[in-house]
């Protein structure tokens, strides 16, 4: 064989071997499996050994509208992304809020709720001002790995407060409600859900609410492998057709009296 008609066939076959390989890398999804924590209500919680919440219903409609079939498994939150980059799921659900650190792992849809983060303190407190100036020397409690927790150790351990991290949202609550804490930052909404029931009937909101982009992030997003950019798409797509056609709102007005979109 000729030199020229050497290169052209070597030309012709890594061109064939591209195409392969091209085609093998664009995976069809017909199941999905999705990680979400199960202890975080109500966005995501066990009840009745079942998975269940404002996660779980978002997932399920997203599954429908992509078209495939979706599994839950329920994670501990502090392992949640290294099970998703091990593939133990395809996808997190989870009320992970998009941020720069995040993103430095793993990819995410665009946001499907967004909720600011403030105080609760006990019922008899006098904490008003939530500033960390004003904080310096309390008692602080928040669950590890999170928007919260990363925000208090970045601002508040560094004025001054003393700051506790938990395994489970419901830890940190349990502390606060047995004056082991002097105040518990997280997720207003969840701490509403608390504050509502029996349990959190010893606390109430104070101070200001949180939403600097730079610790709290864009909004939740549904997380997913850097490797499956297709699966991102088809998120992104779900989303604004469950947005659309009011399927988003019917699950909201489910579990809230007002929007989280």
């Amino acid at each position: 064989m000729s030199l020229t008609r050497f290169a052209a066939a070597a030309i012709l076959a890594a061109a064939t071997m591209g195409a392969s390989l091209s085609g093998a890398s664009a995976k069809e999804w017909k199941t999905v499996r999705i990680g979400t924590e199960g202890a975080y209500p109500p966005f995501n919680y066990i009840e009745n050994n079942e998975l269940k919440g404002f996660d779980i219903d978002i997932g399920k409609a997203l599954c429908e509208k992509m078209k495939v079939t979706c599994t839950f498994v329920a994670q501990d939150w502090d392992g949640i992304i290294p099970a998703l980059l091990a593939g133990k799921y395809d996808a997190i659900v989870a009320s992970m809020s998009i941020t720069e650190e995040r993103k430095k792992q793993i990819n995410f849809s665009k946001k499907y709720y967004k909720t600011p983060a403030t105080f609760a303190v006990p019922k008899d407190s006098k904490i008003t001002d939530t500033s960390p100036a004003s904080l310096k020397g309390k008692t602080l409690g928040a669950q590890g790995s999170t928007i919260h927790s990363n925000y208090l150790e970045d601002v508040y351990a560094k004025a001054g407060a003393e700051v506790k991290l938990y395994g489970k949202q419901d830890e940190a609550n349990l502390d606060l409600a047995n004056g082991r804490l002097d105040a518990v930052l997280a997720d207003k909404v969840v701490l509403l859900e608390w504050l509502n029931s029996k349990d959190g009937a010893c606390c109430k909101f104070t101070g200001a609410e949180y939403t600097d982009p730079k610790y709290f992030g864009e909004g939740v997003g549904v997380g997913i492998r850097k490797d499956d950019p297709e699966l991102v798409a088809m998120f992104n797509k779900a989303i604004d057709e469950i947005v659309a056609d009011g399927t988003y709102k019917k699950i909201n007005d489910k579990y809230f009296p007002f929007s989280v979109y």
